[in-house]
């Protein structure tokens, strides 16, 4: 036999082994003008505003992409202050509960004065990272601060599979954040405008839709900010003046210094597949993918056996 097809069918196992993955490990975003954590029990359409805390927890959690979901890490970081409610806000903690979250088993709540020290477990204890809206919820300038402070490390947390979704930051309302820095710990959200609007006419996205959101779950309440670029995310709703402004993004990528690099389609068949086909593919490529190295290791001692006996 031809000893270079022989070293071949010894030598391909090994590679296959030892390849890295081809797909790589990225973050789940999910960053929204809405301040569904007031309107999940205040307002005129509470369903809506849980409806839209559970499709942005349940994507940025989804075990496929996130890898500390996968491995067992179960819960996820609601960060917001504990100070005396101004009028015009609420509790954001209670529309997180309201929407179906056991605070302990699902999430742990912390403010300023324990949240460094919690931002050390992101991937050991939390999964996830839930920023509360800064009106009508009660995220302050101290939890901002330090949120933007370890910034690296939330970024270093979402490349390596974790997820985060924050709500609206305006400085609106009782003007909880007046330094500025909304949204500041993701520095490829490089500008968010204050934008009080009552909610009519917005429209999801067939993205969003895909998410689980209909139109009737972003209409009935109010928005507090929009966001002038997609800052390589996907749009998830938008609200109906001419042209639309963009109420609310998610996706999953890498960030770099210019933003979220998506991550890229998968052709299989000369067809671009959805994430969520890719998802299902991939699952159950990697159920049987093991076994590869497996026969072929066999099939090439075999024919080396062969080899040797002629």
């Amino acid at each position: 036999m031809n000893k270079l097809l022989l070293a071949s069918f010894l030598l391909v196992p090994i590679l296959l082994s030892t390849t890295p993955d081809a797909y790589a490990v990225v973050g789940s975003f999910f960053l929204t003008g809405h301040d569904p954590d007031f309107h999940a029990t205040l307002g005129s359409n509470a369903p809506g505003a849980q409806n839209i805390i559970n499709s942005a927890v349940t994507f940025t959690t989804d075990p496929n992409f996130n890898t500390f979901k996968a491995g067992g890490v179960d819960k996820f970081l609601f960060v917001e202050s504990n100070i005396q409610v101004p009028g015009g806000h609420t509790i954001g903690k209670n529309g997180i509960v309201a929407a179906g979250f056991v605070e302990g088993v699902d999430f742990e709540h912390h403010d300023a004065s324990t949240l460094d020290a919690e931002l050390n477990m992101l991937g050991t204890k939390y999964n996830m990272i839930f920023v509360a809206s800064d009106f009508g919820g009660i995220l302050t300038q101290a939890e901002l601060d330090i949120l933007i402070a370890r910034s690296g490390d939330i970024i270093s947390f979402l490349n390596s599979g974790g997820g985060l979704v924050a709500l609206a930051e305006s400085n609106n309302g009782a003007g909880l954040t007046p330094d500025g820095g909304q949204f500041g710990f993701l520095p490829f959200v490089v500008s968010s405008t204050a934008f009080d609007q009552t909610e009519v006419g917005n429209t999801v996205t067939p993205f969003g839709a895909s998410l689980g959101l209909t139109n009737a779950d972003v209409n009935g309440n109010a928005s507090h900010n929009i966001f002038v670029d997609t800052f390589g995310l996907e749009i998830v709703d938008e609200d109906d003046e001419n042209p639309p402004n963009i109420l609310s993004l998610a996706g999953r990528g890498v960030v770099d210094d210019g933003g979220v690099k998506p991550e890229p389609p998968v052709v299989v068949g000369g067809e671009f597949l959805p994430i969520e086909t890719t998802s299902l593919l991939l699952t159950s490529a990697q159920t049987f993918s093991w076994m590869i190295p497996v026969v072929l290791s066999v099939v090439g001692i075999g024919l080396f056996v062969v080899s040797r006996k002629s």
